[in-house]
């Protein structure tokens, strides 16, 4: 989710947040930084269709004016829905409203889990 809130906020492309991204911080184990990695191309790759996913399972709320954290929480978990298929579906919603309850506003939570769960829903089966 790092990754996704340097370029959008920072308004840098893929290849400038991968450029420097890792130089700070902590070591991170290689599998760990390739899924992280994996997760980041699919979003970027596939930002319009996510985009257009949160938008429409969002009632009321244009993804631009969601905040920052809120929108690249659910552009990484729905890449992960869409990207990662053998990853069941509540795990992603779990995970995805743990670094929510972090990260975002109290209120929140709701919205990413009724957002979340309401896409999750429409990809089932296909």
């Amino acid at each position: 989710m790092q990754m996704l809130f340097q370029a959008d906020v920072g308004h840098q492309t893929g290849d400038q947040v991968r450029a420097t991204f890792w130089m700070a911080g902590d070591p991170v184990e290689l599998e760990v930084r390739g899924f992280a990695e994996d997760l980041f191309r699919v979003a970027q790759e596939r930002q319009e269709e996510i985009d257009a996913l949160i938008a429409s399972h969002s009632t009321h709320w244009r993804v631009d004016r969601m905040p920052a954290v809120d929108r690249n929480l659910l552009r990484m978990a729905v890449a992960e829905l869409i990207g990662f298929k053998s990853t069941p579906f509540p795990v992603v919603i779990n995970e995805a409203l743990e670094i929510g309850r972090r990260y975002c506003a109290p209120e929140s939570s709701n919205f990413l889990n009724g957002v979340l769960d309401s896409i999750a829903r429409s990809l089932i089966g296909k």
